[in-house]
This record gives C-alpha cells, sequence and structure tokens, in this order.
C-alpha cells in the first residue's frame, strides 16, 4: 500500500525536484532559498561607531565601510554615536531591527571591560549581540610628550610621578577602553600617583597629549604609530606578554620591570541579536575578503593594527574568554567611572 504525503510535502518535494534538474541543466548552483527571498543587501547599511569621528576606531571603520560596500554592492554608512565609553551607540545597535541594516564597531571597552566597570549597563554584552567578526586586534604602547615628561625611562617615569606631587596626567579615550585599564594596571605595579583623565575619543586625548595639558598616555598603536614616528611622541613599551611585530625594537612591560601586562586594543563587527544566521555568515565572509585585500591590509598595519577576521563563533569564544579576563583587572586595579 503506498503512503501519501500531505500537499504541503508533495510541494516542497516537486519545487526540490525542479530546482535540482534546472541547476543540472544550466550547470550552476541554485541560490538558498533564505538569500533569494531576502535579497540582502537591497538597501543601504548603517554601521554605527560607538566613537567619535577621527579617531582610530573610526578611520578603521570608514575602510572597512567603504571595502564592504564595493563587495555587497548597497552602501554601508558610518554613523558617530561617541559616549558613555562607547555604551550609547552600541545601545542603539542593540535595540535596532535585527535585520541585518544596523551593525555596529564594537571594542573591548563596549564588550569587554564596561560590564564590570559600569553599575548599570543598557544592554548585555552577550545576550543583546550576534557577534559577526573579530575585525583588527592593535597593542597598546606608552608614550610620552617628551616636553612635558622627562624621561628616558619606565623607572624615570615612575619617579618622575612620585616626585611630582600627583601632577602627573595619564590620559584614554574613555573610561573603559584598553588605555584606562593599562593605565590603573600602571598604577597599581608601580604605586604611582597618577590621574587617569578620560577624554570623548582618542582623536582628543592625543591632541592634549601633544599639547602638554597631559603627560602620558596607554595608546593604541595605530593611533599613535605616526606621532611616535615624527618623533612628537616617545615610546617606551608595549603592554602585550610578547614583543609586537608591529613595533619589534619596543621591549614589553616585563622587560622594563613591570609583570604581569597584557593589555591590548580589539575592534569587532556586531548586529542585533536575532539577526538571521545566513545574514550573519554572508556579513562575516564578506568581512573576511575585505580584510584579507592588499591595500587595506598593508596600509592597517603601515599604521600599526593587524587585520584579524574570524568567524562568528570564533569571535564569540574570544569575547567570552576577555569578559572574565578585565573583570579581573577592573576589581584588582580598583577601576571605575568617573
Amino acid at each position: 500500500m503506498r503512503t501519501m504525503l500531505p500537499a504541503p510535502s508533495l510541494r516542497r518535494i516537486r519545487v526540490s525536484t525542479l530546482l535540482a534538474t534546472l541547476s543540472a541543466a544550466v550547470g550552476c548552483t541554485v541560490v538558498p532559498f533564505s538569500y533569494a527571498q531576502t535579497g540582502y543587501p537591497n538597501k543601504p547599511i548603517r554601521l554605527v561607531v560607538p566613537f567619535p569621528a577621527g579617531g582610530s576606531v573610526d578611520v578603521t571603520s570608514r575602510a572597512l565601510a567603504q571595502k564592504l560596500s564595493e563587495q555587497l554592492g548597497q552602501q554601508v554608512i558610518v554613523d558617530n554615536r561617541p559616549g558613555a565609553g562607547g555604551n550609547i551607540g552600541m545601545d542603539a545597535v542593540a535595540k535596532s531591527s535585527a535585520d541585518g541594516y544596523t551593525l555596529g564597531m564594537g571594542a573591548l571597552s563596549t564588550h569587554a571591560v564596561n560590564p564590570s566597570l559600569y553599575a548599570k549597563m543598557p544592554y548585555d554584552a552577550v545576550k543583546d549581540f550576534a557577534p559577526i567578526s573579530l575585525v583588527v586586534v592593535t597593542p597598546n604602547v606608552l608614550v610620552t610628550n617628551p616636553q612635558a615628561m622627562p624621561a628616558n625611562d619606565v623607572a624615570a617615569i615612575v619617579a618622575y610621578a612620585k616626585s611630582s606631587g600627583g601632577k602627573v596626567n595619564c590620559a584614554s579615550g574613555s573610561n573603559g577602553s584598553a588605555g584606562h585599564l593599562a593605565c590603573e594596571l600602571f598604577k597599581l605595579q608601580t604605586s604611582a600617583p597618577i590621574t587617569h583623565v578620560p577624554y570623548k575619543g582618542a582623536g582628543p586625548a592625543m591632541t592634549d597629549l601633544l599639547g602638554g595639558q597631559v603627560q602620558m598616555m596607554f595608546d593604541n598603536m595605530a593611533s599613535s604609530a605616526p606621532q611616535i614616528k615624527a618623533g612628537k611622541l616617545k615610546a617606551f613599551a608595549v603592554t602585550t606578554p610578547k614583543r609586537s611585530a608591529l613595533a619589534p625594537e619596543l621591549p614589553t612591560m616585563a622587560e622594563v620591570g613591570i609583570k604581569d601586562f597584557d593589555v591590548f586594543t580589539w575592534w569587532g563587527l556586531f548586529a542585533p541579536a536575532g539577526t538571521p544566521p545566513e545574514i550573519v555568515k554572508r556579513l562575516s565572509v564578506e568581512t573576511a575578503k575585505a580584510l584579507a585585500a592588499p591595500d587595506l591590509r598593508e596600509k592597517w598595519l603601515a599604521s600599526g593594527a593587524e587585520p584579524s577576521a574570524s568567524t562568528p563563533d570564533e569571535f564569540r569564544t574570544f569575547i567570552g574568554k576577555e569578559l572574565p579576563k578585565y573583570a579581573r583587572l577592573v576589581k584588582e586595579s580598583g577601576a571605575k567611572v568617573d
């Protein structure tokens, strides 16, 4: 006795058979139903950058947006939403429609540090986002304005800070940034009376450092490299456990006598939670393609930033390791929002 399939199931089999037949006939691959149905992307995409225009995150985001625009055939528009260490911009992303048309360039601060630093967060760094891909990793480097800080080595910086009566200021791009945490760790390890001064972005912080309003900064390599090369800033050490291939001549903090330093900056692409998996995967693949482009890669490496594409699962695992690492650092250093 032959078993009869329900009409809808029978229709699906007939459609699948027809598609397979057509594919074989013309020698092409059938487009997955989800892509054919959505046509993604069929309109411009908004890329929220939760930091001010002109900073290293903004510059990186605009370069990536241009590449993605070319690859996707739709314009990717950068929308700067700075404030609260990146929380304002990423909160806007978390509360956007999960359709792939609003993305966010998250960072160490927004997804690893702020959840421990702020008493109240407007979003859940894990539950409210769909990780797409890690984008850039860059070491942080201790730099000073040589006109404002008369020191030739790290020991001299510590001695100067201890003899200055608490007048040495350490700038950072925001509360919760890698620069902020590196400054707090430096204070913890050396007992130097240094005041952390947060700015609304790395750009304004760098302006005041160059102007001598602040004396030192743990800045990311991508931001500081041009000023170091121009002789306007003096670089002392990187804050990673190993020397960086981007600046192999610089020692690590451990090499100059300050142990247990492992602080680096990263940025990555996120979508709101609930974004269809096929769209997340498409964006991850396109991001990897963009980061592999020779012109973009060479440009970023020359500026001190290392392109670091990942799959969504790899990026999710990476964040899972960063959160407890910085929770411990925030607690041990006593770092807090001013």
